[in-house]
This record gives C-alpha cells, sequence and structure tokens, in this order.
C-alpha cells in the first residue's frame, strides 16, 4: 500500500535528487525519498539499540565493582607490560 504525500524540499535537495534519477540509480522522486526513509528508518533502529547497549553497560558498572583511580592505573601498567612481552 502507498501514500500520497506532498512535501516540500529545498532547492539543493531537489537537485541531489534529480541527479540520482538522472544517473538511473533511481526511477523516481518518491524512489529516492523512499530509500532515504528506508536509511533514516536503519540509522534510528541502530542508535536505538546501542542505546539500550550502553544503558545495560552503564547499569552493570554501576553495580558492579569499584576499582579506584591507583588500582585501575596499575592495571593498565600490567596489561601494557603483558602486551610489550608479546
Amino acid at each position: 500500500m502507498s501514500v500520497k504525500s506532498s512535501i516540500s524540499l529545498t532547492d539543493q535537495q531537489d537537485a541531489f535528487a534529480r541527479n540520482l534519477i538522472e544517473q538511473g540509480r533511481y526511477s523516481s522522486l518518491s524512489a529516492v525519498l523512499q530509500k532515504g526513509l528506508d536509511l533514516l528508518q536503519q540509522k534510528t533502529e541502530a542508535e536505538e539499540v546501542e542505546t539500550a547497549a550502553l544503558k545495560a553497560l552503564l547499569s552493570e558498572r554501576q553495580t558492579g565493582t569499584f576499582v579506584s583511580g591507583e588500582e585501575m592505573r596499575d592495571r593498565l601498567a600490567d596489561m601494557i607490560e603483558r602486551k610489550r612481552q608479546t
């Protein structure tokens, strides 16, 4: 099912879309806009997944064992030394 809609584009957006059509990459302005919306939807969904993962990680870190700055420096120094030895 498709829905007809009226939209406004800037001159630059219109020129870009029409150039894509002239190059044969898309058959119509509708096809260009549909692809753009599909890409925006994918990007939005990916960002939502990333945000959820970051929230989960932050929650895990907040409930985990606290490591002092000094202890973290020592751990990093040990990791660097082991890496240099390999």
